[in-house]
């Protein structure tokens, strides 16, 4: 079993609205979680794009993006990620060569093709109802050239330029819950992160597909893997699990398109659907510290993955800062 001390670990957070708190609750602990990573020697700290969705709060992760880099001092900070479709390559690239320049060498852009929203969501983002996934690669590349990756001799980066005078470039990360963007990043030799918290399966085919495909670039001379994890963590693996419930209850939520608050623990299990909750089957990692390690070693040796990004899931915020520290605290060869 492989131990995950030796890859560096990073997290990432939804800034997700708890019942009964406000956007502005779940920033500023967005803001808190970030900083404790950031002193716990975690890698890197990326926030989500999510829109119109009553328990989410991250809908514009450049302006989340710079407002953490403001308040943190190493850790590097980025979007996990911007949704492409939603938005013109042109605005991206200007937004984070603008956050590079203020943050030099700080700065992840990840990149996903999902538009993080419903259909007519995505429609009023983009003021337009049309949509075509085979624009995705072309848009990519541009924003890869408008940031300084112009290895192709055609699009935006021969026109304009994403700032004035660039002295470095955000690194670009392509985000993905499938093989198609696992086969799209081997192939542009892309850093890749697998969303395996999106509890979706294929894990382990996207990875292989990633590394099949992989041809090195001028920013990557090998593959680099980033695998996402859900995590809970207690003191005892029965306090891990009554943690988990509200996580659980959201889960289910999502699964059946149902609006469900992120509720305490204790409300969580006395929810009327919890009982079909808890029985869906799940690969967050759930348990004491020592047991949460293990499953992340074991999620290593199955990807060959060089970084894990720990999502912490739960109710409140000092038990996401616990599971953070805790995971911390049994590993080694992180960048402090």
């Amino acid at each position: 079993m492989a131990d995950p001390s030796t890859i560096p670990l990073s997290a990432l957070d939804l800034a997700i609205v708890a019942d009964g708190r406000t956007s502005a609750d779940a920033l500023a602990e967005t803001t808190a979680l970030a900083q404790e990573a950031d002193r716990l020697g975690y890698e890197r700290f990326w926030v989500a794009e999510h829109h119109n969705m009553a328990t989410v709060a991250s809908t514009n992760p450049p302006v989340l993006v710079a407002h953490l880099a403001a308040v943190t001092e190493r850790i590097k900070v980025g979007s996990g990620g911007v949704m492409l479709p939603n938005h013109a390559p042109l605005v991206v690239a200007e937004q984070f060569a603008m956050l590079e320049a203020l943050h030099p060498g700080r700065i992840d852009l990840g990149i996903g093709r999902a538009p993080g929203t419903d259909p007519a969501t995505a429609a009023a983002l983009r003021r337009s109802a049309d949509f075509d996934a085979e624009d995705f690669p072309r848009n990519l590349i541009d924003v890869m050239g408008l940031l300084g990756d112009a290895r192709s001799e055609e699009g935006l980066h021969t026109r304009f330029r994403a700032t004035p005078t660039a002295a470095s470039s955000p690194s670009v990360v392509l985000l993905g819950s499938s093989g198609f963007s696992a086969r799209l990043a081997g192939i542009l030799g892309l850093p890749f992160s697998f969303a395996h918290h999106f509890d979706m399966g294929g894990t382990n085919q996207a990875s292989d597909i990633y590394r099949e495909a992989f041809q090195p670039s001028p920013v990557l001379a090998e593959p680099y893997l980033i695998i996402s994890a859900s995590v809970v963590v207690g003191d005892t693996d029965e306090e891990a699990e009554r943690l988990s419930a509200p996580s659980r209850l959201r889960r289910f939520g999502i699964r059946t398109g149902q609006q469900v608050p992120l509720l305490p623990p204790e409300e969580a299990r006395a929810h009327p659907s919890f009982a079909v909750a808890v029985g869906l089957p799940s690969n967050a990692h759930v348990g004491t510290g020592d047991h949460v390690v293990a499953g992340l070693g074991e999620l290593v040796t199955e990807t060959g993955a060089q970084e894990l990004m720990l999502f912490p899931v739960a109710y409140a915020l000092d038990d996401r800062v616990a599971a953070l520290t805790e995971i911390a605290n049994r590993s080694e060869g992180l960048a402090r």
